[in-house]
């Protein structure tokens, strides 16, 4: 029985994670199918690219709330240590792989925000930011800002005296991730303010 209940929830918070918000968003408010803006992404930034910060707010919300409400719920409902792993994994992969959008989905950075917020609580987006922001003043790529954000996760789990699953959650959530942002990770170019500053081992 408690491998079924087990298994219903795994399912939930996949089919939670699936929820295309975003795309929702746009055809009730905006008129829009986001999958035809931007990067085709159907995900909480081509919201706001298809002219509006506040219902991308929104998306954004709800989509770090598709991630956060199946996790809290099941650890509520006692699921706990290992078991946990393949139920705070279930919504990222629901977004990135939606049953509602024909398996496609979006990048699944604000899910996998709200599956740790459920698990370590709002600690996680400091952590993240560790590495995000520097990467994201350096270059102008922003993907990998993004990727990096992941590895500061995986070093938070690695070294904080934290669930062991949660190592393991960690290195399969970056993974994800990188594919996600694949297409997206060209070589990194310098932000224009530092590819102006002359360092003694640069060459004029």
């Amino acid at each position: 029985m408690m491998n079924v209940s087990w298994l219903l929830w795994v399912l939930l918070a996949y089919l939670c994670g699936g929820i295309p918000f975003a795309v929702i968003i746009g055809r009730l408010f905006l008129n829009t199918d986001i999958r035809t803006v931007g990067d085709g992404n159907p995900g909480a930034t081509n919201v706001i690219r298809a002219g509006s910060r506040r219902l991308g707010a929104l998306a954004i919300a709800l989509e770090i709330g598709k991630g956060f409400l199946p996790v809290y719920l099941a650890r509520r409902q006692g699921i706990a240590d290992w078991a946990l792993l393949p139920v705070a994994l279930a919504p990222i992969l629901g977004h990135a792989f939606s049953p509602f959008l024909h398996f496609r989905g979006g990048k699944a950075l604000a899910a996998t925000g709200g599956s740790w917020l459920a698990i370590v609580g709002p600690i996680v987006f400091p952590v993240y930011a560790t590495l995000t922001v520097p990467v994201l003043l350096l270059v102008t790529e922003h993907a990998w800002a993004a990727v990096s954000g992941m590895f500061a996760l995986v070093w938070f789990a690695w070294t904080t005296d934290g669930p062991g699953w949660l190592s393991s959650f960690a290195v399969l959530n970056t993974l994800l991730i990188l594919w996600t942002h694949r297409r997206d990770l060209n070589a990194p170019r310098l932000r224009p303010w530092l590819a102006a500053i002359r360092l003694p081992w640069r060459t004029s």
